[in-house]
Formats: C-alpha cells, sequence, structure tokens
C-alpha cells in the first residue's frame, strides 16, 4: 500500500461556528472554506494544517438520519475517522478484497473537494473509521485547492 500522507482528520462537530471558535480562535488555523456533500449529509469546514498537505475537517450532519447525524446522537462530538491520501485508490480497494479485509465501499464514491473515496469497515481497524482517498488528477491535495470554494 502507498499511503502519501494523512489528508485529514474529520471530527464531527455540532455547530460550524463552534469548530472554528476551536481551530482558529485556539489553535490559530483559518478555514478556507465550507462544502456540503449531499449524498453523505454532510457539510465540512476546511482548516489546512501550516505547510502540509492535511487539513482538520469539522463535520456538520444535514440531518438526524445521516452518518454523521447518527455519529453525533450516539457519542457526540469528536473525532470521526482520519483519511489517508494514496495515489491509486482502485489498485487499494483491489489489494485489501483481495486480503479479505472487510470493507464499507467497495467502489469509490465521490467526496468532498472532488475526491474519490472509500472506508475501511472499522472493525478491521481497532474501532477506527479510516478513509483512504485519491485526489483528482492535477491536484495537489488539501492545500493546493483552499483558495476557495471548488
Amino acid at each position: 500500500m502507498v499511503i502519501l500522507a494523512v489528508d485529514q482528520v474529520s471530527v464531527a462537530v455540532e455547530s460550524l461556528d463552534d469548530a472554528s471558535r476551536i481551530y482558529e480562535r485556539i489553535l490559530g488555523l483559518r478555514a478556507t472554506h465550507d462544502e456540503t456533500v449531499s449524498d453523505q449529509g454532510v457539510t465540512t469546514r476546511f482548516f489546512p494544517v501550516g505547510r502540509t498537505d492535511s487539513v482538520v475537517e469539522a463535520l456538520l450532519a444535514t440531518g438526524p438520519d445521516t452518518p454523521v447525524g447518527k455519529f453525533l446522537a450516539k457519542r457526540g462530538p469528536g473525532v470521526h475517522h482520519i483519511a489517508f491520501r494514496t495515489d491509486d485508490l482502485d489498485a487499494e480497494l483491489a489489494r485489501l478484497k483481495a486480503l479479505g479485509v472487510r470493507l464499507i465501499d467497495e467502489t469509490p464514491r465521490k467526496g468532498a473537494e472532488g475526491k474519490r473515496i472509500a472506508f475501511i469497515h472499522p472493525k478491521e481497524t481497532g474501532g477506527v473509521l479510516i478513509e483512504l482517498c485519491e485526489a483528482p488528477h492535477g491536484h495537489a491535495g488539501p492545500a493546493g485547492s483552499h483558495g476557495g470554494k471548488p
């Protein structure tokens, strides 16, 4: 497996304003934009981290029956998942399937910022929800898109 970087740490929040207070006021990060991914029922706010391509991604559920809405109801605000960037998501999913690893997504789906994403089932990863993602071709990763909403 070729993991290029930690792409993002995604945190379920009850308010994007509260997320901004934490990540901007307390940690000194600056939000660059919000994006709603309707088919996942989430609005994300991106906080780039330093000079890396990594971000903290605040996840606000757009409804109680969405994955993040259910997470918040069960566990409250907190780390939802960690995403690792790869350069060939299809190959990684094929490799994991061949190993018998349980996947939530056996084929990639569209995520925020035009990324292709897929999740590994947390029962395979010690209870941690792990996302694998691939940036669109010609895209430098999270830091390359933070000049505004794509």
